[in-house]
């Protein structure tokens, strides 16, 4: 998944707000436990020594030391319960203190001494095995104005092991609702973004060649509504820019041709009349060689906009490709040969593709044209024609000239010429590259050029191979 796309930026923050928000909760859910454990434990300590307090030390000048120190050990058991209980004189001395249990010794625990208290407090102690100790210390006021200190205390290790537990539930469950809001969030927002996902893929549909269709709408009223009303009237006005220039196209050089014609014959018929004056006959002459370049580009440009208008669509049947390029290239070495230029063709058995067959041969004869034109005596041109996965491809590599890097990308514009004034010298009007591109592009296919100047250039022509279930015509 792309980092930088909406879709993966929408997850992240979904996913990050929810696991954040789980582990705020969490470790907030712990500190209340934790805090209310601890609370509880505190007041049943507390409840403790206020009950000892009120029940056997508020009497103790009448009952005596003895029947205090027997009554706690028989009504609160503290060894039994793992409880611990210790009531300290105002001297410091211990009238009860309760004996080891299972989880500590409170022998180890040094007693407090009555006059250096002032209030009721709570401590954690640390045993010397480790474990944690909750001691709370209350001040009594006996009848014969005497202090006792009153020490209840309880091993943590309950609370302790509910926090473990409570911390690997959090441990564990955060990563797990986290994996659970990536899921979700994949699915949240691969739903919502569907509708753009199918916007993108009628937009990708739409070519030079069918304007006439429009994205599906999705009568949601949100702003997926209103982009896809938006794009197909952006659409339907570049369809009807685009069509006007075709007609522009079309009218403008249908109309050209006609008087390009008529004025054609008539300087042919003027160079008849002035075979006796050889300096008139030499300026109508070139004229007429302007004439014609003129009738050339009116041509040219009157098959861009045939093409334009999908006649190569129109006029499709099954051929073999190879077979074209094979003839093509016999009929064209005769003027590699004038200049002195080898031409070679490899064709790897047979290629079919659907198409116009008149159009593609036009695409070899432009490239075999380009290619015999700017490669210097001496040189050479190689073809070759294969069928790789479903396409079918031409390669036309020569040890001509070469394109400069800067020309690269404009190589198949109309009316582009890297060399305008040699170009003019050979004829070119800068349209048969772009004659190429229009082809492929009316057959579905594509044309590439790779160049380095002084070494030659390649041009690469795909094709998409035929369908099975086709007859194939000679």
């Amino acid at each position: 998944m792309n980092p930088r796309s909406i879709r993966f930026r929408l997850i992240i923050w979904y996913a990050g707000l929810l696991t954040g928000a789980f582990l705020v909760f969490g470790v907030g859910l712990y500190q209340v436990l934790q805090g209310y454990l601890e609370s509880s434990l505190v007041q049943l300590l507390f409840r403790r020594s206020d009950q000892i307090a009120v029940s056997l030390l508020s009497g103790i000048d009448k009952t005596g030391e003895h029947y205090v120190a027997d009554q706690i050990a028989n009504r609160y058991t503290p060894e039994n319960y793992d409880r611990f209980i210790r009531v300290t004189r105002p001297d410091g001395s211990v009238l009860y203190a309760s004996g080891r249990t299972s989880s500590f010794d409170p022998s180890k625990l040094p007693p407090l001494k009555a006059g250096a208290v002032h209030g009721d407090f709570v401590q954690k102690e640390m045993m010397e095995d480790g474990n944690r100790l909750m001691v709370t210390v209350k001040v009594v006021q006996a009848n014969e104005g005497r202090r006792f200190l009153i020490e209840s205390g309880g091993p943590m290790s309950p609370i302790e092991t509910t926090l473990s537990h409570m911390r690997i539930w959090l441990l564990l469950g955060v990563p797990l609702l986290g994996l659970v809001a990536v899921g979700g969030g994949l699915i949240l927002v691969g739903r919502a973004l569907a509708p753009v996902e199918r916007i993108a893929n009628s937009a990708e549909q739409i070519t030079l060649h069918n304007l006439s269709e429009r994205l599906s709408l999705t009568n949601t009223g949100d702003e997926l509504e209103h982009l896809s009303l938006a794009l197909n009237r952006m659409i339907a006005r570049l369809s009807e820019a685009i069509e006007q220039n075709r007609r522009f196209l079309a009218d403008a050089s249908h109309e050209l041709r006609t008087p390009l014609a008529a004025l054609r014959g008539e300087l042919e018929s003027v160079v008849e009349q002035a075979r006796a004056l050889p300096e008139l006959s030499d300026r109508v002459g070139s004229a007429l060689e302007e004439v014609d370049r003129l009738v050339k580009i009116v041509d040219a440009l009157f098959a861009i906009s045939r093409l334009d208008a999908g006649e190569a669509q129109q006029e499709q049947a099954r051929f073999d490709l190879a077979s074209l390029v094979a003839s093509t290239t016999e009929q064209m070495s005769l003027l590699a040969e004038d200049k002195g230029v080898s031409v070679a063709c490899n064709v790897q058995g047979s290629v079919h593709v659907d198409g116009d067959r008149a159009r593609i041969k036009q695409v070899v004869v432009n490239l075999l044209d380009n290619a015999i034109k700017y490669t210097p005596p001496g040189g050479s041109i190689k073809l070759d024609v294969s069928a790789r996965e479903d396409k079918a491809v031409i390669e036309v590599a020569d040890t001509g000239i070469g394109i400069p890097p800067n020309a690269l990308p404009h190589i198949f514009e109309r009316f582009f010429r890297v060399d305008k004034a040699r170009s003019r010298d050979a004829g070119g009007a800068g349209l048969g590259l772009a004659i190429v591109k229009s082809i492929c592009a009316a057959h579905g296919g594509q044309v590439y050029v790779e160049s380095s100047e002084g070494q030659g250039s390649r041009f690469k022509v795909e094709l998409p191979l035929a369908r099975p279930g086709q007859r194939l015509t000679n």
